[in-house]
């Protein structure tokens, strides 16, 4: 019934729609374009908001913190009426601000000194007034941290001011290190002066050649053996010093120590203040700029002229005391550091038994010392190679004479002195002391004999010499006057034994007196006995008598007690 009514109505009127059904085509296709619209500003506006928050981030991602003074937008009807000052988090983290990002200029300020805040506020007083742009480094209060502030302006293409920002950037590490470089660069110019102070405050030339072995370097005293004023003409004219000659002192010199990268020097003579003198060039090669393909040579020029003269002198002395040691009776010679026989006299051929052919062929030590055990006139040895062998030590290590003895097979005895020679070597001294030493042995052995006899007396005795000291005592006169035998090992004078005695005559008010005139008896040559009572009534003979040699012998005996 219903679909037959709207059947009737739409043949009754179809004009009426068709009006209808055009009109809500129009409807939905305005409908479908609004919202076509409206998706469109939404993604624009999504991707405004994420690119707005990109660039903020961005911002906050920077190693840079800024603060910012935003103003209201002049083209619009912003709300807006007064300045906002924005923090960001970077500068908050930077400062260590305990408001973060709410902080105000203010509490930058306070992160400042008086008179770099003074500084920083009218700097952003222009900016802010006039748009000038600002930067300067500024030093933390109570800190070493260095920041660095740049001002600027940031203007739209239209001219509206949006904001001044001020940028702040931590420049602690890069500023430390320029002080640190600036400290090692000041440090390096010292040394170079102090070094500069030292080469020419030297009292000789000293001059630094490159690869090319031109002049890079000389000292002040390189000047004065040239006709040049100052060193930045000797350089750029690379003026040499001249030897008598008229030829360079060191050029060929350095050549030839480049060439064989050794030290080189020679002897040269150059007239100085109208004096000829000599002088001893040196040129010492070395890599230069640590490179191995490049040799440079560093030179110097030394007056050995007094040195020369030692020389001279030294020989002449040399061959004056060698002259001495040949007319000597004692054997000498002379091995040089190379162990070679460099010197001997006539009574060292003749001591050993050696021919003059065969010591002029300079033989060494150690050919020296198998003839001499050939002929056994060394001592015998279980190992005569490690023998030689400390012989030749011997010769580095001796540095003052030393003296040794050497006892031969056949029962003789030679002293050996052995002393360093000035130019190197040992001097040998040799000396046949076996008649000396059996003679010592026999008067040591009388003397021994001359003890005993002492000893063996019951009287007691002491012997002066004849410079007053006691020389010889026995026994028995230790235990008479019970005396320190370490006393009269010091060999007391007579005065001296005298009063050790002083105890035995404690009676006697006058002793000094006493002792005296016991003296007095005892060197007298006409007193030959008197008697002596000690404290306990002990009468001790004391009996003096003059020996040939001149010295005094006193026998003590004691007598009787009452």
């Amino acid at each position: 019934m219903n679909e037959t009514l709207l059947i009737n109505m739409f043949y009754a009127a179809p004009e009426l729609w068709y009006t209808l059904g055009l009109g809500l085509i129009i409807l939905l296709a305005y409908i479908g374009t609004r919202e076509i619209k409206i998706l469109k500003l939404n993604q624009r506006n999504y991707f405004l908001n994420r690119d707005r928050e990109r660039y903020a981030e961005t911002l906050y991602a920077s190693k840079d913190g800024y603060f910012a003074f935003i103003y209201p937008d002049e083209k619009v009807n912003d709300p807006r009426k007064e300045i906002k000052e924005h923090c960001s988090r970077r500068l908050a983290v930077i400062l260590n601000l305990p408001n973060g990002t709410q902080s105000n200029f203010s509490d930058i300020l306070k992160n400042f000194s008086k008179e770099d805040s003074a500084k920083i506020q009218k700097y952003v007083k222009f900016l802010k007034e006039e748009g000038i742009s600002f930067e300067e480094e500024f030093l933390l209060k109570n800190s070493n941290k260095y920041l660095n502030l740049a001002g600027c302006r940031i203007n739209a293409l239209d001219g509206n001011v949006y904001c001044d920002m001020i940028w702040f950037r931590d420049i602690s590490r890069d500023t430390n290190k320029i002080l640190n470089l600036e400290e090692e660069k000041n440090q390096a110019f010292n040394k170079i002066h102090r070094l500069e102070d030292l080469i020419d405050n030297l009292s000789f030339p000293i001059w630094l050649r490159d690869e090319n072995l031109h002049l890079q370097e000389i000292n002040k005293q390189y000047m004065e053996f040239t006709k040049e004023k100052n060193k930045e003409d000797i350089l750029k004219n690379q003026t040499e010093i001249m030897s008598v000659n008229n030829e360079s002192v060191s050029a060929n010199l350095a050549l030839q120590a480049q060439a064989t990268n050794r030290p080189r020097k020679q002897t040269i003579n150059l007239v100085k203040n109208g004096e000829r003198r000599s002088f001893e060039a040196i040129e010492t090669p070395f890599h230069g700029d640590d490179s191995l393909d490049k040799i440079y040579t560093a030179g110097a020029l030394i007056d050995v002229t007094e040195l020369d003269e030692l020389k001279r002198n030294f020989k002449l002395h040399q061959n004056a005391h060698l002259e001495i040691l040949g007319a000597l009776g004692t054997a000498f010679a002379v091995f040089d550091n190379a162990y070679k026989l460099s010197f001997y006299n006539k009574s060292f051929a003749s001591f050993w038994g050696l021919e003059d052919v065969w010591l002029e062929t300079h033989p060494s030590y150690s050919s020296f010392l198998d003839i001499i055990r050939e002929k056994r006139m060394l001592p015998e040895v279980p190992d005569f190679r490690s023998y030689k062998s400390d012989e030749q030590k011997d010769f580095s290590r001796i540095i003052e004479p030393k003296e040794d003895l050497l006892h031969l097979p056949n029962g003789n005895t030679i002293r050996r002195v052995r002393a360093p020679y000035p130019l190197g070597g040992l001097v040998f001294a040799f000396e046949d002391v076996s008649d000396r030493l059996a003679t010592r042995r026999a008067y040591n052995s009388l003397l021994s004999v001359q003890q005993e006899l002492l000893d063996n007396l019951f009287d007691g005795v002491v012997i002066f010499g004849s410079n007053g000291r006691l020389k010889f005592y026995n026994q028995s006169y230790l235990k008479l006057w019970n005396l320190p035998e370490i006393f009269l090992q010091k060999e007391p004078t007579i005065s001296e034994l005298w009063e050790a005695h002083q105890r035995y005559f404690s009676y006697v008010e006058n002793w000094p007196e006493l002792k005296k005139d016991i003296i007095n008896h005892i060197m007298s040559t006409t007193t030959k006995t008197f008697s002596l009572t000690r404290n306990n009534n002990t009468v001790v003979e004391v009996l003096s008598s003059l020996l040939s040699d001149g010295s005094i012998m006193v026998t003590c005996k004691k007598e009787s007690t009452n």
